[in-house]
């Protein structure tokens, strides 16, 4: 069975957060009631698109793969649904040690590979298209600091945790792509 697409968008090679700042921009040239096509080779995009359409609104349709490119369907909503949620608690790298070393911890949601290649010692990964799955590993009364890459992902799981009754959530601005610090790898 295959799907028709109304507009397409290659995202093909582009990493988080380009898929979801190139759909955000394409949107605007989808009409209401039209499905775009997204390709794109980042496996992190199945959740990031996924995550970002339930947050403005679009019918997040599903992803099917082929030949190694994922094609994600989105269906653009009316303009009325079409406000971004941001989520509000957040930090700065430079500020996450010392709070998360008061009884707080890190959650890394970028994909498994990306964590592999350096991530903050002591965080706990849980990639974003896992976490609604893993929620149990999770304390609700502990505070968590969500950090991805850039912070569009970790916003965008700070919002789903909030969702689930979690009060603690923190998200982590930039994220991994401004780090200064000590990177664990584990490969």
């Amino acid at each position: 069975m295959s799907i028709k697409a109304d507009v397409q968008l290659d995202c093909k090679g582009l990493a988080c957060p380009m898929p979801i700042v190139k759909t955000k921009k394409a949107m605007n040239d989808v009409e209401d009631g039209q499905i775009l096509e997204v390709q794109a080779t980042d496996k992190g995009s199945i959740a990031d698109l996924k995550a970002w359409s339930d947050s403005v609104g679009h019918q997040y349709i599903g992803t099917k793969e082929e030949d190694g490119v994922l094609l994600h369907y989105i269906r653009k909503s009316g303009d009325d649904h079409n406000v971004e949620q941001k989520y509000e608690n957040t930090i700065t790298n430079e500020e996450l040690i010392d709070r998360a070393t008061n009884g707080g911890i890190i959650l890394d949601v970028r994909e498994e590979a990306e964590y592999a290649f350096g991530h903050i010692e002591g965080s706990k990964s849980i990639p974003m298209g896992e976490l609604e799955n893993r929620l149990e590993e999770l304390d609700k009364d502990q505070e968590i600091f969500v950090i991805c890459r850039t912070g569009t992902r970790s916003d965008l799981a700070a919002q789903k945790l909030a969702e689930k009754g979690f009060t603690k959530v923190v998200n982590v601005l930039p994220g991994m792509s401004s780090w200064n610090g000590d990177l664990a790898k584990k490969l």
